[in-house]
């Protein structure tokens, strides 16, 4: 078993994402799945509402009929084009980060071997007041944000924040939330986490410490999971902006 294995099988905590990566093998991909779908290893964490996943795509194309969950993917190495039955290609390069919905069809391409997390729920699903569901959702970094609520006053120490926020994609049932973040410093006391989060910080750093007292710090490009259940603190000490993945249950 691997470190992170081990240190993570104990207790609900926080995954660092790339150190994942790089500790994990390929998957062998079964003869009759497509790699998005077949070339994929689970993160050690406990059963829940979603799975988090590493899939190395070689180089290469495929095609998926219809996706099984809303899963939102964030590409750690390499270059990935979507098409879909629109016949637009969507390129995501490095750092880049999209949502493909429930029952998606969906082509992709990868001029090299490429490495994607993605986070998958599948009880999601679009809700487009009754019109098609789009299957490629992409993450705009670039979005104007608007002002969103701080943390609860209670687990802060010091001054309160101010935060702001934009969504790029929501499920039909409310659970599924993806999009940009920002807030100015704080600290917040450690908390009980009741949803899931990937987070991928674009600016500043934080540092979580779990009920365990295992610490750890991450920057600008660092992509982590925090997993329901877990008791974590939150310690950023300059302004801190990032793309989130939530599963919250309603």
């Amino acid at each position: 078993m691997s470190a992170t294995a081990e240190t993570h099988a104990e207790l609900r905590t926080f995954y660092d994402l790339r150190r994942f990566a790089a500790e994990t093998p390929a998957a062998e991909t079964p003869a009759a799945g497509d790699a998005f779908v077949a070339a994929r290893r689970r993160l050690p964490m406990a059963d829940g509402a979603v799975g988090v996943f590493l899939v190395r795509l070689p180089a290469g194309s495929g095609a998926v009929e219809a996706l099984a969950a809303d899963e939102f993917a964030i590409v750690l190495e390499g270059e990935i084009a979507l098409t879909s039955d629109d016949g637009i290609p969507h390129p995501f390069g490095e750092d880049a980060s999209f949502v493909l919905t429930k029952g998606a069809r969906f082509a992709w391409s990868a001029a090299r071997d490429t490495t994607l997390v993605v986070v998958s729920y599948p009880g999601g699903g679009a809700d487009v007041g009754g019109g098609e569901a789009p299957a490629i959702v992409a993450i705009d970094r670039a979005a104007a944000l608007t002002a969103s609520k701080p943390p609860l006053a209670e687990l802060l120490v010091g001054e309160t924040p101010s935060c702001r926020s934009h969504t790029d994609y929501l499920s039909g049932d409310g659970e599924f939330v993806c999009g940009v973040w920002d807030s100015t410093p704080y600290f917040r006391k450690s908390m009980l986490y009741r949803h899931h989060e990937l987070m991928h910080l674009l600016e500043g750093s934080v540092t979580f410490v779990d009920e365990s007292g295992r610490s750890q710090t991450f920057a600008k490009g660092d992509v982590f999971f925090v997993e329901a259940g877990a008791h974590c603190s939150w310690d950023s000490r300059e302004p801190v902006a990032k793309v989130y993945a939530i599963h919250r249950p309603a």
